[in-house]
């Protein structure tokens, strides 16, 4: 079944105008045709069954029928990466979105190898990300910022340092002993973080430092595997310890 994320609310007999990417997608790739049956959701509303009321090739208009699955949000996890280069970076994207991360934050720390990076195209491979993996919502992504900038305005979301430079304990020895909740992982760049950002992160009550093992990962590498254990450890793969967003 085809799965579409659309920002229109949703609800019974309520007709929606996809967009020309998605008209087209239907129409012209998928060759859907009238009276075909797709998924929507917008993040806010659930999973609705609906069917295609009219087919142009750059025009598709559904007619929405009935909720298929009710709205649920997955854990309030961020995850905060350094700039790489763009095909990682994008990489980065699709599986944080796969693993159900909540929000991703590209920010600039002193050995970044990027320093920009188009967020409307890594918005649309969370959303296509999101439409795949069966997910009810989609992870905001949003505008890079210094790494200095965004720690001087932190509130108390708990903070997984990945630090592959220091004697933190083993991520999962870490995790085991904190609390659900909200949380963020921090992974730096393919030159890790400096002296003086280690030092930093190191002093803030918030943060959590780990290590990910004896080998030293790629930053993609990094943020697949320190996602994938926080979510076994306390996510939603561990539903004995998962709290979800209200």
């Amino acid at each position: 079944m085809i799965r579409l994320f659309v920002p229109h609310a949703l609800a019974p007999d309520a007709g929606i105008a996809l967009d020309e990417a998605q008209s087209r997608y239907l129409a012209a790739v998928m060759r859907q045709e009238v009276g075909d049956a797709v998924r929507v959701f917008n993040g806010r509303d659930g999973e609705w069954h609906a069917v295609l009321a009219d087919v142009g090739k750059r025009s598709v208009r559904l007619h929405v029928q009935t909720c298929e699955r009710p709205q649920t949000l997955g854990p309030d996890l961020d995850l905060v990466i350094a700039l790489v280069k763009r095909g990682r970076l994008e990489t980065i994207v699709e599986k944080a979105a796969e693993l159900g991360c909540a929000r991703i934050r590209p920010v600039i720390t002193a050995r970044t190898n990027a320093d920009h990076t188009k967020v409307a195209r890594l918005q649309a491979i969370a959303v296509e990300a999101s439409e795949q993996t069966g997910r009810l919502d989609v992870p905001q992504v949003l505008e890079p910022v210094k790494l200095e900038a965004m720690l001087k305005t932190w509130d108390d979301r708990r903070l997984l340092f990945c630090d592959e430079a220091g004697d933190a304990l083993p991520v999962l020895e870490v995790l085991r002993s904190e609390p659900a909740g909200p949380w963020a992982i921090l992974i730096g760049p393919e030159g890790g973080f400096s002296p003086a950002e280690r030092e930093a992160l190191r002093a803030k009550p918030y943060a959590v430092p780990a290590n990910l093992g004896p080998r030293i990962l790629r930053a993609d590498t990094a943020a697949i595997s320190a996602l994938t254990l926080w979510q076994a450890a306390l996510g939603d793969w561990n539903p004995s310890r998962h709290v979800e967003l209200s």
